[in-house]
């Protein structure tokens, strides 16, 4: 085949797409590349962004096929190297939906592989660029596993504050690691060596960033079926380790063998034997593992071997290893939690999850998001009409600073009390005096000032009312002074 070289404007160009396929979809970097790419200006949204840099790829692509020089066998060295990436970013994104419908479908049908009606028609696309049939598999995996990981930590992490985005980046990372390339030469089937670590409160969401990640591995690509050689949906199970007795604990990690104990009447597989080759396990709440079995757990995570209760035999381990625990940082790095060998070990990567009263104060409408995606999952449809009346029984019983100590899980609860009783009282905090309380208890000390009351009566107000104007007409104030006493409230009922 004849050589042919990029112009200066094309090798500017298409190394532009190239560095954008191995950048984070959830970073900033990325989306100031798919801009760059469809020539808009920085102010344009993220989606305007990448359909139209995909257009702008696609007319760049067509011209290249007019020319004839669109197979990479027509480029050499770093041009060759440039086209590959955007050939394939290109076929990916051409097959984006097909993929997307077929995560649905495959949710569907459960633990049974789907058939891949659009391989072939990818296989042609492939090959129409100079890709030998050898590379297809490993690359519609690849693609697969891309349009997975994608799906679902969009899909089940709402939120655009900016801690959620951090989670969203760093998941992608720990799944694909900072660079795709890096990944697609050295780590793609060994990445079962890099265990993690979630940290974050109760509620948080621990799980389903967990989730999200098991979901994500790499499944290969079966030809001759035409279909993946496994299931998404066998590739991820979780264990709650608190809720066993540390006597039935080692064998709901590990198995037992028939007559191991008393009541072992038959061979049982534990929870490393159960793992899909291709996928990982959650072991919640490992905080709260003693001694004994963070050793075996060192096992597990260093040798990739395990014995079942009751037998030297030895069985192997090859999914990966995902830990969450509630326990703070601070005691975690302290060594009050593991050991120290089981800590460096476990801790490849450390992910924290943030807690709700952070994500809706750097983001006041992810309440909003929140609330949407939840009575949607209840109820079948988007309704804004619900979602404004939990809303506003939310602010009228809560106020607008509740610190949501049940975090994510609470908020669902919330909704489904709001939308059985029409009310949800939360919780306060153990040793906390609720606002009317420390009023209250100001007055009856005689120590609270007559600043501080007054905007403290006035937020009281506005939680039951619901707005500056309702406040204002209560107490004759007018709505200026009713917001200032309102924004101040909370600072001044502190030092009460």
């Amino acid at each position: 085949m004849k050589k042919t070289r990029l112009s200066p404007e094309e090798l500017n160009f298409f190394k532009t797409v190239h560095n954008a396929a191995f950048a984070n979809p959830f970073s900033d970097l990325r989306k100031r590349l798919d801009i760059k790419i469809a020539g808009l200006f920085p102010s344009a949204t993220r989606r305007e962004g990448i359909d139209q840099s995909i257009q702008e790829i696609r007319h760049r692509i067509s011209q290249l096929e007019e020319q004839g020089r669109s197979d990479i066998n027509a480029f050499e060295g770093q041009d060759r190297e440039i086209m590959a990436v955007v050939f394939l970013f290109d076929i990916f994104h051409t097959f984006r939906d097909d993929f997307d419908q077929l995560i649905k479908d495959q949710i569907k049908a459960g633990e049974t592989p789907v058939k891949v009606p659009f391989a072939e028609a990818a296989l042609r696309r492939l090959y129409q660029k100079g890709f030998n049939e050898k590379s297809f598999a490993h690359y519609f995996a690849l693609s697969y596993q891309l349009r997975r990981a994608f799906y679902f930590i969009s899909h089940s992490l709402v939120g655009g504050s900016p801690c959620m985005k951090t989670l969203k980046k760093h998941l992608w990372y720990n799944v694909f690691t900072y660079d795709i390339d890096l990944y697609n030469r050295f780590l793609w089937n060994r990445m079962e060596d890099f265990s993690t670590l979630l940290l974050g409160e109760t509620g948080t969401g621990k799980g389903t960033a967990a989730k999200a990640i098991g979901s994500s591995g790499y499944i290969p690509f079966d030809e001759k079926r035409q279909c993946f050689s496994h299931s998404f949906t066998e590739t991820f199970s979780s264990l709650n380790l608190s809720q066993y007795p540390e006597t039935l604990l080692e064998s709901e990690l590990f198995g037992h063998t028939k007559g191991a104990f008393t009541g072992a009447v038959d061979d049982y597989k534990g929870v490393f034997d159960r793992c899909s080759p291709h996928g990982a396990i959650l072991l919640d709440e490992i905080g709260e593992i003693p001694n004994h079995v963070q050793i075996k757990l060192l096992r597990v995570l260093q040798e990739r071997s395990f014995s079942p209760v009751g037998t030297h035999a030895v069985s192997r381990f090859n999914g990966r290893v995902i830990a969450a625990t509630n326990r703070p940082k601070k005691d975690i790095l302290d060594g009050k939690v593991f050991r120290d060998d089981f800590y460096y070990r476990l801790c490849s990567d450390i992910i924290e999850v943030p807690p709700l009263r952070t994500r809706i104060k750097e983001a006041p409408e992810e309440l909003d998001e929140l609330l949407g995606f939840t009575i949607e999952r209840m109820t079948g449809i988007h309704s804004e009409k619900l979602i404004q009346k939990v809303k506003r029984i939310i602010d009228r019983r809560l106020g607008k600073h509740y610190e949501w100590p049940g975090n994510v899980r609470e908020l669902e609860q919330c909704v489904r009390s709001v939308l059985l009783r029409r009310d949800y009282k939360g919780k306060e905090e153990k040793g906390t005096l609720s606002l009317s309380q420390k009023l209250t208890e100001g007055i009856r000390n005689r120590n609270i000032p007559v600043p501080s009351l007054i905007s403290g009566y006035c937020r009281l107000l506005y939680d039951e009312a619901g707005s500056y104007e309702k406040v204002a007409k209560q107490t004759g104030l007018d709505r200026r002074t009713i917001k200032k006493y309102i924004m101040t409230a909370k600072e001044d009922i502190h030092h009460v």
